[in-house]
């Protein structure tokens, strides 16, 4: 059953009892309002009971709260705007306390990222990495900070990495001009998904290369088109797009890049240490070496 949320309260929305509909008119007017809240909450808010809310839930097939908690966060936080995270942002934080609470979320993110990650979409992604001709790497907006990164580590490894463009014109499909089947594109999307990364990769798939998607959930628009979906959880309820787990998962895939290479990483890195020296690209008595 992978409809989500507001999909299944239409289908079955005739038949819900009279506080069943009090509840999902309330879910579908206060996206912002009801991310990461207590069934106890929900069911204050909206004006319900609590066995309300759970029987509502499981109603619709999920499991229980936790699950139809996680799916009301998944699909509040892709159709909010800026001012509806910003709003959000100072309810679900207190000003005294935003270093601790904002630490502790990002910590939670990548705890469960380590426990769900495939590990075998992992370790494809990585070996499909390692035997490109070319490695394309996607991602605008937030994301870009990420793509950048990832290029600049892969840009050491591999022969030949390009970083497409961050733009909204034809600059990113001219790059992509010559991509085919014995390339890699690694796309990185996270909400609100931009519509560039997802036509990037649609073009790569035509072109028969192949996809690693980073992305925040399997139901992501670039999950299905990819052969490899790693996902790392990530926070947008708020002004900041936290993706520190997404960074963190990044992290991983370069340093088992690197491991799989082995001699040629090797190999490259004693050639830059040379050109450092010989050009004193780092002031090394300031760092007191």
């Amino acid at each position: 059953m992978n409809k989500n949320l507001y999909d299944r309260i239409e289908e079955n929305y005739d038949s819900f009892s009279k506080s069943q509909k009090k509840l999902a008119e309330y879910l579908k007017k206060n996206p912002d309002r009801v991310v990461s809240v207590t069934a106890k909450t929900l069911a204050k808010n909206a004006g319900v009971s609590e066995p309300t809310v759970v029987r509502f839930a499981t109603f619709l097939g999920y499991e229980g709260y936790k699950q139809f908690s996680e799916a009301i966060e998944e699909q509040a936080i892709n159709h909010m705007s800026s001012v509806d995270r910003l709003r959000m942002t100072s309810e679900r934080l207190e000003r005294s306390d935003v270093l601790r609470q904002t630490l502790n979320s990002d910590i939670e993110k990548i705890l469960k990222t380590l426990s769900s990650i495939d590990g075998e979409a992992f370790d494809g992604a990585v070996d499909a990495i390692c035997r490109a001709r070319k490695v394309y790497i996607a991602g605008v907006r937030s994301t870009a900070p990420l793509a950048s990164f990832l290029y600049s580590y892969l840009n050491l490894m591999c022969e030949e990495v390009i970083l497409l463009g961050n733009g909204t014109g034809s600059e990113m499909y001219e790059q992509m001009i010559h991509i085919d089947l014995r390339d890699v594109m690694i796309a990185i999307s996270f909400p609100r998904y931009s519509m560039g990364t997802i036509r990037a990769v649609d073009f790569a798939k035509r072109e028969r290369a192949r996809v690693i998607a980073i992305t925040d959930s399997e139901k992501a628009p670039i999950s299905s088109r990819a052969d490899f979906c790693l996902v790392a959880k990530s926070d947008m309820a708020s002004i900041v797009d936290s993706l520190v787990a997404p960074l963190s998962l990044i992290n991983a895939l370069i340093v088992a890049v690197s491991m799989q290479m082995g001699d040629v990483v090797s190999e490259n890195m004693k050639k830059l240490e040379g050109f450092y020296s010989r050009y004193d690209f780092y002031d090394v008595e300031q760092a007191g070496l």
